[in-house]
């Protein structure tokens, strides 16, 4: 006998999050005793958030780690069992479907629900790769605190660009926002609040070509930034580049597979979390790349748990 026996479950979940640990809480409640199956971070990105201020319930601001583990709590308390692996394959051509863990371990599953959720886009400079963590990072909530008084940089004109460039502005002394275009994708609310933040500096038309510092010790103390319509370089001094360019999606394991659109977020049918196999559910940041929050990946992970059991009733 192997020393990993095959585990069998009627809803097997990859990923954590809101979605991934919304959809436990409903799966276990309705008695399919789920899986849950999350890597060495558990809780998305939500656990590279600070302040929560838009999740409903919480009168006072809130943790994302904190929300993250009250979820998680929850979804173990009514019955769903973590695991912590990495699903490495899965075959959907067949039921019950088949997942793979780098642990060696084999889970077979009736219904599978996806909330792989998804990562930061990076500019895919060598200088950027160079120096990340080193001064470059794709998080300001989780690195911000270390530009005490210093001048940083964000690149980026989404909402998520200008919601760094405000963070940032807690701890640095002066933040240049670089968009390579002449006005911001951000909510209308969010450009008026930029706008009237006396330490954000908006460079517009521009790109970054390259990311400078030093060696030893390593740190990032400028750019260059190339104006995409008069071609000129100038060279800024900062102390820290936040990249804010958006996401990809973890689907990288379910490709031929699964549909999913050029961007790699997984397709579904309208108003379902219903993928194009039967039986396999995605929620989250995953296929939803209109919203992003929080609260409609829990809503998401909800319906997929819903949709799961009515699926499995009728199997």
């Amino acid at each position: 006998m192997s020393e990993n026996p095959t585990k069998h479950t009627k809803v097997l979940i990859i990923g954590s999050g809101p979605a991934g640990y919304t959809a436990a809480v409903y799966a276990a409640r309705a008695m399919l005793n789920p899986i849950l199956v999350h890597g060495i971070q558990p809780g998305g990105q939500l656990t590279t958030t600070t302040d929560v201020e838009n999740y409903p319930g919480f009168k006072d601001v809130i943790q994302g780690p904190w929300l993250m583990d009250q979820m998680r709590g929850q979804a173990e308390a009514v019955g769903t069992e973590m695991i912590q692996d990495h699903i490495k394959s899965v075959d959907l051509k067949k039921t019950p479907f088949v997942a793979i863990g780098d642990s060696g371990q084999t889970y077979t599953a009736d219904s599978i629900i996806i909330s792989t959720g998804a990562q930061a886009r990076w500019l895919q400079l060598d200088s950027e790769q160079n120096f990340r963590g080193f001064g470059v990072s794709a998080c300001a909530t989780c690195d911000g605190f270390f530009f005490k008084d210093k001048t940083v940089a964000v690149v980026g004109g989404g909402n998520a660009a200008v919601e760094e460039a405000m963070f940032l502005t807690k701890f640095a002394s002066k933040v240049k926002l670089i968009h390579r275009r002449d006005s911001l994708r951000a909510e209308k609310m969010l450009q008026k609040k930029l706008m009237e933040n006396k330490k954000i500096e908006i460079i517009w038309d521009s790109v970054v070509e390259e990311v400078l510092g030093d060696k030893e010790p390593k740190n990032v103390t400028g750019l260059k930034i190339k104006n995409v319509k008069s071609n000129d370089i100038k060279e800024l001094k900062i102390d820290g580049l936040f990249i804010a360019i958006g996401h990809d999606p973890a689907t990288e394991l379910f490709k031929d597979q699964l549909e999913m659109d050029k961007e790699g977020y997984l397709i579904t049918k309208a108003d379902s979390t219903s993928t194009n196999i039967p039986g396999v559910y995605a929620a989250g940041d995953v296929k939803d790349k209109t919203f992003r929050q929080a609260v409609t990946a829990a809503g998401m992970g909800c319906m997929a748990a819903l949709e799961a059991e009515k699926h499995l009733s009728h199997s």
